[in-house]
């Protein structure tokens, strides 16, 4: 199976359209999609904010807890 990402898509094709614009998940800015390094963020600035959420555990996936054996924990 070969897959196309080139832009625009071809239509009829099968494939998911691709936006022209995208908004920033960060400042929520609206910016091109195409050409963009950064993307889905509007800038270097707004992904690094990103990842120092995620690193500041700013940001969860909600899971339930999983209960810690005292053994395991004193080795």
């Amino acid at each position: 199976m070969r897959l196309d990402f080139s832009y625009p898509p071809r239509h009829g094709s099968g494939e998911v359209s691709v936006p022209d614009t995208v908004r920033c998940p960060t400042c929520r800015r609206v910016g091109p999609w195409a050409g963009n390094p950064h993307r889905p963020f509007c800038s270097q600035r707004c992904k690094l904010a990103d990842l120092g959420n995620w690193a500041s555990e700013r940001y969860r996936i909600a899971a339930e807890r999983v209960p810690v054996d005292e053994e395991e924990s004193e080795e």
